[in-house]
């Protein structure tokens, strides 16, 4: 009988022991595995906050600053960028799509932003995933606001409520903006991302509500448009329907505002991006910056690597932890198998024999619990893939095992055989020493 059979048979003898050090070792590999693949995508994820967006384009402070101010709402703005600048800069060659952002609001402690209906077209997050609603739709109308995931769900928001809007980004707000209450039209699907516990309100609400004179503005013009209409209705109605459509997009859910907060860029090409980034950095008219914000994002989480270092030490003790428990189980059991061992010895195998087979004992042990834990692993990912990407904003890559991944594999079997040199060396010198008579 070959060594491996015999391995196999010894096991199966001792099979509740040696069950719970493989499960043992399975969980520690689950464990090991999902950590991993959750730091490796973290990092992933976090970079992808914000993703297909080319530039972040802001008032002149720190990049991270930036960043921090227009993509996680922490933080304020020391200075905006004024309109015509704004105007200017989307007018240049290459710019596809723009984004204004207007911050400064708040409703309970979550951030208002002032946007335009492109946010809903072209913002993407993760892996260039675009923002979904969960029910409703985008705001079509001034007093109008689409939550996101968390805000609807902590404050049990359901479309058709009113939403009164607070100056400042405070928790607690003395002045409310009581006269302009919104309602809620549309609520987002989770990203994961601080989207998630944003207000967002159209463009021109930020000056309405702050008691702009946009208002009567808009509805002179919009009783213009409407008279215009009345008069032509024979013969242009489809035209003026478009133009005052059109009107009504342009002046009541953009407006005409003298500063935003912030922008976002995208391109036709990545070509323009480091051209119309030097640019914006070299604007005379005031100061401004454009970040790049994958780079950046690479940049803050470099300033966070403490957190990737404890999960990787966690990952780390986690293993050894399992691997100290074989060497316990198979020290533990070897005082019971000297007899075992010693009829072994009397049918003609040799020490090295005995050492031989502890050895693969040890190393079926944790190669079974090793493929045991991979079959774990992609369980306890695909059980926990939508919940991570909509409560931690991490989107899971459920591949096949990375070569780091199948390096960090052969090591714990490395590890593993290492450890069960331990006890086959024991039983090399019982094997020499007992014989036939064994003290008990």
């Amino acid at each position: 009988m070959s060594l491996l059979k015999l391995a196999i048979k010894s096991l199966l003898n001792r099979k509740a022991s040696a069950l719970l050090t493989l499960f043992t070792i399975a969980i520690s590999v689950m464990l090991l595995m999902s950590i991993e693949r959750v730091r490796v995508d973290a990092k992933s994820s976090f970079s992808n906050t914000i993703s297909g967006t080319d530039l972040i384009v802001g008032a002149r402070t720190g990049d991270i600053q930036l960043l921090l101010s227009s993509v996680f709402r922490i933080g304020h703005a020391n200075n905006g960028v004024s309109w015509h600048s704004y105007q200017y800069i989307t007018q240049q060659r290459g710019v596809k799509w723009a984004i204004p952002l207007s911050l400064g609001d708040s409703h309970k402690g979550l951030a208002v932003l002032g946007t335009n209906k492109d946010y809903f077209n072209h913002y993407r997050f993760g892996k260039k995933q675009p923002l979904r609603f969960a029910s409703g739709q985008q705001f079509n109308h001034l007093f109008e606001v689409v939550l996101g995931s968390e805000v609807a769900s902590s404050l049990n928001y359901k479309l058709g409520d009113k939403v009164v809007i607070a100056h400042g980004m405070g928790n607690t707000s003395f002045h409310n903006h009581d006269d302009n209450p919104f309602t809620v039209v549309g609520i987002l699907e989770p990203t994961g991302t601080p989207v998630d516990k944003t207000l967002h309100i159209p463009l021109a609400a930020i000056d309405t509500i702050h008691g702009k004179s946009h208002t009567h503005e808009a509805d002179h013009v919009e009783d213009e448009s409407h008279e215009h209409e009345h008069e032509h209705e024979h013969e242009h109605e489809h035209e003026h329907e478009h133009e005052h459509e059109h009107e009504h997009d342009e002046i009541n859910l953009v407006g005409n505002p003298k500063q935003i907060t912030a922008f976002l860029l995208g391109f036709d090409s990545p070509l323009y991006t480091l051209q119309v980034r030097r640019n914006i950095n070299q604007y005379k008219p005031e100061a401004l910056l454009a970040i790049m914000p994958g780079v950046t994002l690479r940049e803050l989480w470099e300033m966070l690597s403490i957190v990737e270092k404890i999960l990787l030490l966690f990952s780390i003790v986690v293993v050894l932890i399992s691997l100290l428990g074989m060497l316990t189980s198979l020290l533990s059991s070897l005082n019971q198998r000297r007899r075992e061992l010693a009829i072994l010895r009397s049918v003609g195998a040799r020490p090295w024999h005995i050492f031989t087979l502890i050895s693969v004992e040890s190393i079926l042990i944790t190669g079974l619990g090793c493929l045991l834990g991979i079959v774990l692993f992609y369980g306890l990912m695909l059980l926990s893939a939508d919940y991570l990407q909509s409560h931690a904003g991490i989107s899971l890559n459920i591949a096949l095992l990375s070569s780091y991944e199948l390096m960090l594999l052969a090591a714990i079997i490395a590890a593993g055989f290492i450890v069960g040199l331990i006890p086959a060396t024991r039983a090399y010198f019982y094997s020499l020493a007992d014989g036939m008579s064994i003290k008990i």
